[in-house]
């Protein structure tokens, strides 16, 4: 098989290659550019699935960033283990056509207790002191302390949060060249998500963001020439497009509003009791999950969300199934947000009842997507100030709580969840436009065909 590389530039779409990308403008001009048609829900783990097994959410099980575990009456996000992807992987498949390939995964998501050969990704370490401290999970386990003795801790604060920047996708790709010059893998998975994170901020104009664009385009010219040197393929792919957005909207606190959702008192403060509800919303980006306990009350909960300024339109059982989301882990209903609004998590009717750690950054407890995660309230007098002194409780061992992100869902720039016109939408960049047989566009399922036929030309997208 031919060696490959494929890197993801979450984010990156055929309008934003021009004056700020310089480099892949111009390497795209060597090859081919194809528009890859945006998927619901067009989020990082539903695409990312889609694209490495070559199946929809309906087949693979991935309805979303997170979903409600039934059985544990739950709300989980950002889960880890592959064994969550209920269908054969493309290095599974690979593999079976040719015993000796190799893969390497590099952050793309569900990267825990893989069948890949070499497997780095994010895994904080978080003693029962309360601190959250950066670490990773590798496959094998030794390359853990290799990589961060050679590369330095994971910057995993730059990795998401008000501090976001170019520093954590440099590490990723540090730790790409790093497996690469070690090992050699056929097939390496590269995730570079820098743009993502810039663009939810300050939305889709591209003269907002030409610093980033620059950052992630020098990254990408780094890792290309360093792949081609060493005469591997290289795929540019991207996983949705990113719109602007100025609308918020809280589907929780309007459920509740309707006595639909229930809420427990802890300590003062109240956390969205799911188990108990009868209706609530899994909120993701520009769609969200409704779970509906009672199925007496999915008439009801419809013709709400339905009412709802920002829903353009909810998703009913024969919808799902348009859709490739007719899944046991899908919601009752599904709302999909216009273009230019998005789903807060939100389900409080008062700030002063807000759990405690929805001012903090913390993806695993919030039962929904928070972009708000980006930004510093802009309400602290000091924040640099709160983040010294927070910082220092935490050097010196003490529990500590990092209250820093503010609760104003207005103030998040760009969204995606949802489709997207072919230029704003996601792409497929390659050096090999014979294997796209002259396609004009892509179905996202068609990305797992076309990186098969990068590796071995002779397998066809049927096979």
């Amino acid at each position: 098989m031919k060696k490959t590389v494929v890197l993801n530039v979450v984010g990156l779409t055929p309008n934003l290659l021009g004056q700020h990308t310089p480099f892949l403008s111009n390497w795209a001009a060597r090859g081919r550019v194809v528009p890859v048609k945006s998927m619901l829900p067009a989020v990082t783990c539903s695409v990312q699935a889609t694209y490495l097994t070559g199946k929809y959410p309906n087949e693979h099980g991935i309805v979303g960033n997170g979903w409600y575990f039934r059985d544990e009456c739950e709300i989980k996000f950002w889960r880890q283990s592959n064994k969550l992807i209920q269908a054969p992987k493309i290095w599974e498949v690979a593999r079976s056509y040719d015993p000796t390939f190799t893969c390497a995964n590099l952050f793309w998501w569900y990267n825990m207790y893989s069948t890949v050969d070499y497997a780095v990704t994010p895994r904080p370490m978080y003693p029962a002191d309360g601190r959250k401290i950066p670490d990773i999970y590798t496959q094998p386990a030794n390359l853990r302390s290799q990589l961060q003795t050679e590369l330095g801790q994971f910057p995993l604060f730059n990795f998401w949060g008000p501090n976001t920047s170019i520093a954590s996708t440099q590490w990723i790709a540090n730790s790409a060249k790093w497996v690469e010059d070690r090992y050699s893998p056929t097939l390496s998975l590269v995730y570079l998500p820098h743009l993502d994170y810039c663009l939810q901020k300050y939305g889709a104009d591209a003269s907002l963001v030409a610093k980033d664009l620059q950052e992630i385009d020098t990254v990408c010219r780094d890792l290309i020439q360093f792949y081609e040197a060493r005469n591997t393929q290289v795929i540019v792919v991207s996983e949705y497009g990113i719109t602007s957005v100025s609308q918020p909207v809280h589907l929780n606190r309007i459920l509740r509003e309707n006595g639909l959702l229930a809420v427990r008192e802890e300590l003062g403060r109240e956390l969205l009791d799911a188990g108990a509800s009868i209706a609530f919303a899994v909120a993701d980006h520009q769609i969200a999950h409704v779970y509906v306990n009672d199925p007496a009350y999915i008439p009801k909960v419809r013709d709400i969300l339905e009412a709802t300024e920002g829903v353009e339109r909810v998703l009913d059982e024969a919808d799902k199934s348009a859709y490739h989301l007719d899944h046991p882990r899908s919601g009752e209903l599904i709302a999909i947000a216009n273009s230019k609004a998005w789903f807060t998590y939100y389900y409080w009717l008062d700030d002063s009842c807000a759990p405690d750690f929805a001012r903090t950054v913390d993806i695993h407890r919030k039962p929904g997507y928070d972009p708000v995660e980006l930004f510093l309230d802009p309400q602290l007098k000091f924040p640099r100030a709160k983040l010294g002194l927070t910082l220092l409780k935490k050097q010196l061992g003490f529990r500590y709580l990092m209250d820093v992100i503010p609760l104003d869902g207005s103030l998040v720039g760009g969204c995606h969840g949802t489709h997207t016109g072919l230029s704003e939408g996601p792409l497929l960049i390659t050096q090999k436009p014979d294997l796209l047989e002259d396609r004009e566009v892509l179905e996202p399922t068609e990305v797992f065909w076309s990186i098969l036929q990068h590796l071995e030309e002779v397998v066809s997208r049927k096979s």
